[in-house]
Parts: C-alpha cells; sequence; structure tokens
C-alpha cells in the first residue's frame, strides 16, 4: 500500500480509537497506562494528564514512549495502531483549552488549574495492525 493509503489508513483508526495504553520507561522497564488521546491535522498526539503523576516524572527522564490504540475485538475491528515517539511535558493553554472537556473537572478544578498538562507525542513511526491482509504496514516519520 501506498503512503497516502497507509495514512488514511491511519487517520481512520486515529477517527474511532481515542482510549489506548501509553508506556513510558520506569528503571529501565515498561510502564503503561490507559489515556486518552487526541491528534491533530498531522500525527502528533495529546493527552491530559496532571502534573503530579509519575508519567510525567519518567518522562522528564526517558521522552520515549510506546502507545497502543484501536483493536475492539469481538468482531467490531481488529485494526490497531503501534506508536514509537518521544514525548514532552506541555502547559500551553492553547493546548490545554483544545483538550478540556467537562469529565475533567473530576481530576482538575479548571483549564487553568496548575497541575493540568498534557503530553505531547511525537511520532517516529506509525505501524498499522490487522487492517487488512497488507499489515503489517509502517509510516516512518
Amino acid at each position: 500500500m501506498n503512503q497516502e493509503e497507509l495514512k488514511k489508513k491511519i487517520y481512520n483508526v486515529l477517527d474511532q480509537h481515542k482510549v489506548g495504553t501509553l508506556a513510558t520507561v520506569k528503571n529501565n522497564k515498561p510502564h503503561s497506562r490507559f489515556m486518552t488521546f487526541s491528534n491533530d491535522d498531522e500525527f502528533t498526539f495529546y493527552t491530559p494528564t496532571s502534573s503530579e503523576t509519575h508519567k510525567t516524572d519518567e518522562i522528564e527522564k526517558n521522552p520515549n514512549v510506546h502507545i497502543l490504540i484501536g483493536y475492539e475485538g469481538e468482531g467490531n475491528g481488529d485494526a490497531y495502531l503501534e506508536v514509537e515517539g518521544q514525548a514532552k511535558v506541555r502547559e500551553d493553554q492553547k493546548i490545554k483549552d483544545w483538550l478540556w472537556s467537562e469529565e475533567m473537572e473530576r481530576w482538575f478544578s479548571s483549564k487553568q488549574d496548575t497541575n493540568y498538562i498534557v503530553l505531547e507525542i511525537y511520532p517516529e513511526s506509525i505501524r498499522l495492525m490487522n487492517a487488512d491482509a497488507n499489515t503489517p504496514e509502517t509510516l516512518e516519520l
């Protein structure tokens, strides 16, 4: 499949799925947790979190991360993405405003809460899995 077809299939998975796992490195071992992801018109991923979590410390020590997103199973769609990339902590209010939803009031007092930060993940590669007979396919970025 050509790169444009691959990009379309990747965007399709991202449009259908917002929850995935984020793995960081903790004591030289992977440490995973579920996160909610958004992406821009490119392939940059954004996920809200608290500055008081272990993942922020882990990313500051080692920015290498891995994301799994997609795959519903049970006949609902097997396609998913494996994303390898670099993360950084962002406190940009414009990004925080863009990601804000009422559901986040469970964890933060407002968009201006000083503990509310965003992890910005720049993929180095995105691997499309289980989409069809031509997968896996890897998009190098």
